[in-house]
């Protein structure tokens, strides 16, 4: 392969990872209020045989939705009325609430992914054709972010990573352990509760920033530090025929000297420009 196929190659490439970098490296959340999943079984026993659910409107994720059925939740302390249930039936009940409705229901509810019920709090559900009491199936969700594998690739995050998400605005905060939840069939978005959605003053539709592990979050806010005496590294000879970002960010050197006809990517220009770093080529 001659060197004019080589570049238009890279330059290719090149236009994808431009493609992909301009994408924002943002989060649209949604504000979960209480609510409940029922089974089938559950849901006959609360409305009546063969009962099925009504829509009120549909949810973001493809195929969820709000239905038009309420219930009432019964713990030792108190109730909450006109819970909402989310459809369609699943094949285990689930009752969804924050630490302050378990406060006020008299649980100890525990903070778990949706699904995970096993040894979770026990609840009383009232509908108008009967009750029902579960011995498990309360819990306070886990913050999310539902994605779809391509996100999930945008992102460079797997199915059950955590990460962190900082949120800014009149008072921002950062939510630890968000758990990242990929399938084909989900629609970008993160899921926490209204006492979250309170700390943070975060209303739906709000965005909030992904940070990795291992990854800074940039602070507007100025901050001291004790003077260091800058120290200039040896220049590093790179040696290879194509300078991306990736090696510049792994470059410990300020200054990078490049072979002549080494092909350097704007990638990697703009990533040494952000740290500081000069790339120079040799005669």
């Amino acid at each position: 392969m001659n060197e004019q196929a080589i570049r238009t190659i890279v330059e290719e490439v090149i236009q994808q990872l431009l493609k992909k970098d301009s994408r924002p490296n943002t989060i649209p959340m949604a504000v979960s209020a209480r609510h409940c999943h029922l089974s089938q079984t559950d849901l006959e026993m609360l409305f009546g045989k063969g009962y099925e659910l009504t829509k009120k409107a549909d949810l973001s994720q493809p195929g969820q939705f709000a239905a038009n059925e309420t219930v009432v939740i019964v713990g030792p302390r108190g109730s909450i009325e006109k819970v909402r249930i989310l459809g369609p039936a699943r094949s285990l009940t689930q009752v969804e609430v924050s630490k302050t409705d378990a406060v006020k229901l008299g649980v100890n509810a525990p903070i778990r992914e949706s699904g995970n019920i096993a040894g979770s709090a026990p609840i009383t559900l009232v509908g108008p054709k009967g009750s029902i009491f579960k011995n498990e199936g309360l819990i306070i969700a886990q913050a999310h972010i539902h994605m779809h594998s391509d996100d999930a690739a945008h992102f460079g995050v797997e199915n059950g990573e955590y990460v962190r998400i900082r949120t800014e605005g009149e008072r921002p905060v950062s939510f630890e352990k968000v758990l990242i939840r990929v399938s084909p069939r989900y629609r970008l978005e993160m899921h926490i509760d209204t006492d979250e959605a309170n700390a943070g003053l975060i209303r739906s539709g709000q965005t909030g920033i992904l940070v990795k592990d291992g990854e800074k979050s940039v602070s507007t806010q100025p901050t001291l530090k004790e003077p260091v005496q800058p120290q200039e590294p040896e220049a590093v000879i790179f040696q290879k025929n194509l300078l991306t970002k990736r090696d510049v960010q792994a470059c410990k050197s300020n200054s990078i000297s490049v072979r002549k006809g080494t092909i350097v990517t704007p990638l990697a220009r703009d990533a040494a420009r952000e740290l500081k770093k000069s790339i120079r080529v040799m005669d």
